[in-house]
């Protein structure tokens, strides 16, 4: 039997991800410790005494191998904590960043004053752009567009989870090819990375994130270009859309878009 406690494996886990050059050494040696015992924050602060068990061990053992070798926290954890909710990524999903939360709270803006708007996600993944409105909204409708049928199973056990099924709709396509009606506010985080800065990425992002969610072709706009083209024939009159841009990119996106509406 183990005599290991859960501060003590998070104490001794923090040291070892920290001598590997990890960034965040004790963050993530705390979330693996919460993975593999189920502990909340709550508990993990008041009963730092607690064993863990050899099975508790053994999988915190394989999560630290995984770490060590530059999987991601929340591959390893099948989870993602985005807009204060638990996501589920997969490797058909890109995983969420906290820098996509700004355009969560500027679609929030500019809707309120919308009743019962009508959201579409383009490019969902997870889901969590979408989820995420429709959970603050609860007047709001949404639609999810991927490309991958993977990634949309995983949007929908997201909603699922978050008990939002009722109001949202995903359904496989290509941008706005084959959508009907008009909507209030079209979000998406597009690939916008160059393709031939893709292998200079870091590593938990070029070997762990899907390639399609990240190429956005030879100058990264590709995708801008289609949904500067394609958003103007799904938005109402009094519509907006709030779209990811790459670092770098604001002229030349701004551009596009405004072309687009002349």
């Amino acid at each position: 039997m183990t005599l290991t406690t859960r501060d003590h494996a998070m104490r001794m886990l923090g040291v070892r991800l920290r001598a590997a050059g990890l960034s965040t050494p004790e963050l993530d040696a705390r979330l693996l410790v919460q993975g593999v015992t189920g502990a909340s924050d709550i508990e993990m602060l008041r009963e730092p005494g607690t064993r863990m068990s050899d099975e508790e061990e053994a999988r915190l053992a394989v999560f630290e191998r995984r770490r060590l070798a530059g999987e991601p926290v929340s591959r390893i954890l099948g989870m993602r904590e985005f807009w204060g909710l638990s996501f589920a990524v997969t490797t058909a999903t890109l995983d969420p960043r906290p820098d996509s939360e700004t355009l969560v709270e500027a679609a929030l803006a500019l809707l309120r004053e919308t009743v019962e708007p009508r959201i579409l996600d383009l490019g969902t993944g997870t889901g969590c752009l979408l989820l995420s409105l429709l959970y603050e909204r609860a007047d709001a409708q949404g639609t999810g567009i991927d490309i991958s049928d993977e990634a949309l199973a995983v949007a929908a056990s997201n909603a699922a989870r978050l008990d939002l099924s009722a109001r949202v709709s995903f359904r496989r396509g290509n941008w706005t090819d084959g959508i009907g009606g008009r909507f209030d506010l079209v979000i998406s985080n597009p690939p916008y990375i160059r393709r031939g800065d893709i292998e200079a990425l870091e590593r938990e992002v070029r070997e762990h994130d899907p390639r399609i969610a990240l190429d956005g072709g030879e100058d990264g706009l590709d995708a801008y270009r289609a949904l500067a083209a394609a958003i103007p024939d799904v938005l109402t009159q009094t519509g907006h859309a709030v779209i990811e841009l790459g670092e770098g990119q604001g002229e030349a996106g701004r551009g596009l878009f405004q072309m687009a509406r002349n």
